[in-house]
Protein backbone atom coordinates (compact mmCIF):
# COMPACT_ATOMS: atom_id res chain seq x y z
CA UNK A 1 0.00 0.00 0.00
CA UNK A 2 1.15 3.74 -0.99
CA UNK A 3 0.14 5.20 2.32
CA UNK A 4 0.92 8.93 0.72
CA UNK A 5 -2.37 10.67 1.02
CA UNK A 6 -3.70 8.43 3.59
CA UNK A 7 -6.04 9.14 6.49
CA UNK A 8 -4.41 7.14 9.54
CA UNK A 9 -4.53 6.54 12.91
CA UNK A 10 -1.28 5.88 15.48
CA UNK A 11 -2.10 4.98 18.50
CA UNK A 12 0.70 5.54 21.60
CA UNK A 13 1.94 8.10 18.83
CA UNK A 14 3.69 10.47 20.93
CA UNK A 15 6.70 8.64 21.72
CA UNK A 16 8.95 5.83 20.82
CA UNK A 17 8.06 3.38 17.85
CA UNK A 18 4.61 5.33 17.19
CA UNK A 19 5.86 8.87 17.16
CA UNK A 20 8.58 7.64 14.43
CA UNK A 21 5.90 6.10 12.15
CA UNK A 22 4.21 9.41 12.49
CA UNK A 23 7.25 11.16 11.66
CA UNK A 24 7.71 8.97 8.28
CA UNK A 25 4.29 8.29 7.84
CA UNK A 26 3.65 12.50 7.31
CA UNK A 27 7.02 12.89 5.60
CA UNK A 28 5.44 10.62 3.14
CA UNK A 29 2.19 12.58 2.33
CA UNK A 30 0.01 10.78 5.25
CA UNK A 31 -2.80 12.45 7.16
CA UNK A 32 -1.77 11.53 10.50
CA UNK A 33 -4.01 11.43 13.77
CA UNK A 34 -1.69 10.81 16.50
CA UNK A 35 -3.95 9.23 19.64
CA UNK A 36 -2.09 8.93 22.63
CA UNK A 37 -2.60 9.12 26.91
CA UNK A 38 -0.01 12.14 27.01
CA UNK A 39 -2.07 14.94 24.94
CA UNK A 40 0.47 17.43 25.62
CA UNK A 41 3.36 15.17 23.68
CA UNK A 42 0.65 14.13 20.89
CA UNK A 43 -0.21 18.21 20.46
CA UNK A 44 3.33 18.98 19.90
CA UNK A 45 4.32 15.90 17.55
CA UNK A 46 1.25 16.82 15.55
CA UNK A 47 2.04 20.46 14.96
CA UNK A 48 5.26 19.88 14.15
CA UNK A 49 4.00 17.05 11.44
CA UNK A 50 0.87 19.25 10.58
CA UNK A 51 -1.16 16.22 12.08
CA UNK A 52 -3.96 15.90 14.66
CA UNK A 53 -3.82 14.91 18.11
CA UNK A 54 -6.45 12.95 20.63
CA UNK A 55 -5.98 11.83 24.03
CA UNK A 56 -6.71 8.28 24.07
CA UNK A 57 -6.98 5.62 26.78
CA UNK A 58 -6.65 2.37 24.30
CA UNK A 59 -8.07 0.12 26.92
CA UNK A 60 -11.12 1.68 26.75
CA UNK A 61 -13.32 0.90 23.70
CA UNK A 62 -15.14 4.37 24.11
CA UNK A 63 -11.71 6.83 23.88
CA UNK A 64 -10.71 4.77 20.40
CA UNK A 65 -14.09 5.11 18.99
CA UNK A 66 -13.31 8.51 19.99
CA UNK A 67 -10.30 9.06 18.25
CA UNK A 68 -11.52 7.52 15.10
CA UNK A 69 -14.10 9.69 14.92
CA UNK A 70 -11.99 12.85 15.36
CA UNK A 71 -9.75 11.67 12.57
CA UNK A 72 -12.36 11.19 10.46
CA UNK A 73 -13.89 14.73 11.00
CA UNK A 74 -11.03 16.48 9.78
CA UNK A 75 -9.30 13.54 7.55
CA UNK A 76 -11.56 11.79 6.30
CA UNK A 77 -12.39 7.97 6.45
CA UNK A 78 -9.36 5.93 8.16
CA UNK A 79 -7.62 3.96 5.52
CA UNK A 80 -5.13 2.78 8.43
CA UNK A 81 -5.41 2.11 11.87
CA UNK A 82 -1.70 1.94 13.82
CA UNK A 83 -2.68 -0.35 16.79
CA UNK A 84 1.00 0.38 18.38
CA UNK A 85 0.28 1.04 22.13
CA UNK A 86 2.03 -0.65 24.92
CA UNK A 87 2.93 -1.43 27.86
CA UNK A 88 5.50 -3.98 30.17
CA UNK A 89 5.21 -4.22 33.60
CA UNK A 90 7.13 -7.72 34.54
CA UNK A 91 6.57 -10.39 36.99
CA UNK A 92 7.10 -9.35 40.61
CA UNK A 93 8.09 -13.03 40.87
CA UNK A 94 6.82 -16.37 39.79
CA UNK A 95 5.24 -16.34 35.85
CA UNK A 96 1.95 -15.86 37.91
CA UNK A 97 2.72 -13.10 40.48
CA UNK A 98 1.49 -10.21 38.58
CA UNK A 99 -1.97 -9.12 40.00
CA UNK A 100 -5.39 -9.60 37.95
CA UNK A 101 -5.22 -6.15 37.22
CA UNK A 102 -2.01 -6.10 35.46
CA UNK A 103 -2.91 -9.00 33.03
CA UNK A 104 -5.75 -7.38 32.33
CA UNK A 105 -4.53 -4.28 31.37
CA UNK A 106 -2.13 -6.32 29.04
CA UNK A 107 -5.18 -7.95 27.90
CA UNK A 108 -7.32 -4.40 26.72
CA UNK A 109 -3.97 -2.39 25.75
CA UNK A 110 -2.56 -5.40 23.44
CA UNK A 111 -5.62 -7.21 22.68
CA UNK A 112 -8.73 -5.70 22.44
CA UNK A 113 -7.38 -2.07 21.18
CA UNK A 114 -6.78 -4.21 18.34
CA UNK A 115 -9.86 -5.80 18.46
CA UNK A 116 -12.24 -2.41 19.11
CA UNK A 117 -10.60 -0.60 16.06
CA UNK A 118 -11.39 -3.58 14.11
CA UNK A 119 -14.97 -3.95 15.11
CA UNK A 120 -15.28 -0.22 14.60
CA UNK A 121 -13.59 0.24 10.92
CA UNK A 122 -14.13 -2.99 9.43
CA UNK A 123 -18.19 -2.50 8.65
CA UNK A 124 -17.06 0.84 6.33
CA UNK A 125 -13.61 -0.65 5.29
CA UNK A 126 -15.51 -4.00 4.10
CA UNK A 127 -18.33 -1.68 2.01
CA UNK A 128 -15.57 0.84 0.62
CA UNK A 129 -13.39 -2.14 -0.53
CA UNK A 130 -10.03 -0.68 0.86
CA UNK A 131 -7.68 -0.37 4.55
CA UNK A 132 -5.27 -1.02 6.56
CA UNK A 133 -4.60 -2.60 9.94
CA UNK A 134 -0.74 -2.49 11.33
CA UNK A 135 -1.08 -4.06 14.27
CA UNK A 136 2.17 -3.86 16.11
CA UNK A 137 2.92 -6.82 18.55
CA UNK A 138 6.26 -7.96 19.43
CA UNK A 139 9.32 -10.62 19.07
CA UNK A 140 7.69 -11.98 22.62
CA UNK A 141 4.26 -12.58 20.37
CA UNK A 142 6.38 -14.94 18.36
CA UNK A 143 8.76 -16.25 21.05
CA UNK A 144 8.24 -15.33 24.61
CA UNK A 145 9.67 -12.60 27.08
CA UNK A 146 11.37 -13.75 29.76
CA UNK A 147 9.94 -12.08 32.90
CA UNK A 148 6.95 -11.11 31.77
CA UNK A 149 4.21 -14.01 31.09
CA UNK A 150 1.68 -11.20 30.77
CA UNK A 151 3.09 -9.35 27.82
CA UNK A 152 4.11 -12.48 26.30
CA UNK A 153 0.51 -14.33 26.66
CA UNK A 154 -1.30 -10.74 25.01
CA UNK A 155 1.40 -10.24 22.55
CA UNK A 156 0.69 -14.22 21.06
CA UNK A 157 -2.70 -13.28 21.08
CA UNK A 158 -2.12 -10.16 18.72
CA UNK A 159 -0.47 -12.07 16.50
CA UNK A 160 -3.21 -14.05 16.66
CA UNK A 161 -5.90 -11.97 16.08
CA UNK A 162 -4.12 -10.10 12.98
CA UNK A 163 -4.00 -13.31 11.43
CA UNK A 164 -7.26 -13.86 11.70
CA UNK A 165 -8.02 -10.21 10.36
CA UNK A 166 -5.69 -11.41 7.29
CA UNK A 167 -7.82 -14.90 6.58
CA UNK A 168 -10.74 -13.26 6.94
CA UNK A 169 -10.71 -9.45 5.07
CA UNK A 170 -7.90 -9.70 2.63
CA UNK A 171 -10.47 -11.51 0.39
CA UNK A 172 -12.70 -7.91 0.85
CA UNK A 173 -9.70 -5.87 0.11
CA UNK A 174 -8.22 -5.33 3.34
CA UNK A 175 -4.34 -5.46 4.71
CA UNK A 176 -3.13 -6.80 7.15
CA UNK A 177 0.70 -6.94 8.78
CA UNK A 178 1.60 -7.79 12.11
CA UNK A 179 5.05 -5.94 13.93
CA UNK A 180 7.23 -8.16 15.81
CA UNK A 181 10.09 -6.16 17.15
CA UNK A 182 12.54 -7.33 18.97
CA UNK A 183 14.22 -4.78 21.79
CA UNK A 184 14.12 -1.03 20.58
CA UNK A 185 15.63 1.95 22.30
CA UNK A 186 12.59 3.60 23.23
CA UNK A 187 10.86 4.67 26.82
CA UNK A 188 9.01 1.73 27.38
CA UNK A 189 12.06 0.41 28.48
CA UNK A 190 13.67 3.56 29.59
CA UNK A 191 16.48 3.88 26.68
CA UNK A 192 16.39 6.51 23.80
CA UNK A 193 18.22 6.86 20.57
CA UNK A 194 21.87 7.41 22.33
CA UNK A 195 21.56 3.73 23.25
CA UNK A 196 21.05 1.82 19.98
CA UNK A 197 24.07 -0.03 19.15
CA UNK A 198 24.03 -3.51 17.49
CA UNK A 199 20.70 -5.60 17.86
CA UNK A 200 19.07 -2.62 19.81
CA UNK A 201 17.20 -0.46 16.97
CA UNK A 202 16.68 2.87 16.88
CA UNK A 203 12.44 3.61 16.64
CA UNK A 204 13.39 5.16 13.16
CA UNK A 205 15.19 2.22 12.26
CA UNK A 206 11.90 0.10 13.34
CA UNK A 207 9.61 2.66 11.59
CA UNK A 208 11.95 2.47 8.22
CA UNK A 209 10.98 -0.93 8.03
CA UNK A 210 7.52 -1.02 9.02
CA UNK A 211 6.42 1.42 6.02
CA UNK A 212 8.19 -0.90 3.60
CA UNK A 213 6.48 -3.97 5.18
CA UNK A 214 3.56 -2.12 4.33
CA UNK A 215 4.16 -0.86 0.73
CA UNK A 216 4.64 -4.79 0.56
CA UNK A 217 2.18 -5.73 2.04
CA UNK A 218 3.62 -7.84 4.11
CA UNK A 219 2.06 -9.88 6.77
CA UNK A 220 4.55 -10.38 9.86
CA UNK A 221 6.98 -7.52 9.31
CA UNK A 222 10.52 -8.24 11.73
CA UNK A 223 12.41 -5.18 12.00
CA UNK A 224 15.06 -7.74 13.62
CA UNK A 225 15.56 -10.30 11.01
CA UNK A 226 16.71 -13.36 13.29
CA UNK A 227 13.66 -13.23 14.84
CA UNK A 228 12.20 -15.21 12.20
CA UNK A 229 15.21 -17.44 12.59
CA UNK A 230 14.22 -18.24 15.94
CA UNK A 231 10.87 -18.58 14.89
CA UNK A 232 11.81 -20.91 12.78
CA UNK A 233 14.02 -23.02 15.62
CA UNK A 234 10.99 -22.93 18.04
CA UNK A 235 9.06 -24.67 15.91
CA UNK A 236 11.00 -27.40 14.74
CA UNK A 237 12.08 -28.43 18.06
CA UNK A 238 9.58 -26.90 21.02
CA UNK A 239 12.07 -28.80 23.60
CA UNK A 240 15.50 -27.39 22.37
CA UNK A 241 13.82 -23.94 22.37
CA UNK A 242 12.62 -24.12 25.99
CA UNK A 243 15.98 -25.76 27.06
CA UNK A 244 17.46 -22.49 25.13
CA UNK A 245 15.14 -19.33 27.13
CA UNK A 246 15.86 -22.04 30.17
CA UNK A 247 19.96 -20.95 29.70
CA UNK A 248 19.13 -17.57 28.96
CA UNK A 249 16.82 -16.52 31.78
CA UNK A 250 19.58 -18.38 34.38
CA UNK A 251 22.16 -16.21 32.54
CA UNK A 252 20.33 -13.52 33.04
CA UNK A 253 20.21 -14.15 36.63
CA UNK A 254 23.77 -15.00 37.23
CA UNK A 255 25.22 -11.81 35.22
CA UNK A 256 22.42 -9.43 35.93
CA UNK A 257 20.95 -10.62 39.03
CA UNK A 258 17.45 -10.39 37.73
CA UNK A 259 15.29 -9.70 34.73
CA UNK A 260 15.58 -6.21 33.62
CA UNK A 261 14.51 -5.52 30.24
CA UNK A 262 16.32 -2.36 30.20
CA UNK A 263 19.74 -4.43 30.04
CA UNK A 264 18.10 -7.60 29.30
CA UNK A 265 18.86 -7.11 25.22
CA UNK A 266 22.40 -7.15 26.08
CA UNK A 267 21.97 -10.85 26.39
CA UNK A 268 20.49 -11.32 23.29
Amino acid sequence: MDISGKSMVITGGASGIGAALALRAAGAGARVCIADLNLNAAQTLAQEIGGIAVVCDVSQEAQIIAAIGAAEKLHGPVDIFVSNAGLGRGDPSHAASAPDADWMLNWNVHVMAHVWAARALLPAMIARGSGYFVNVASAAGLLNQIGDAAYSATKHAAVSFAESLKITHEADGIGVSVVCPQYVATPLIGLGDRDAAGNLLTADQVAQTVWQGVADETFVILPHPDVGKYNALRGADPARWIKGMQMLRAKALAEQGGIEVSSFYKLV
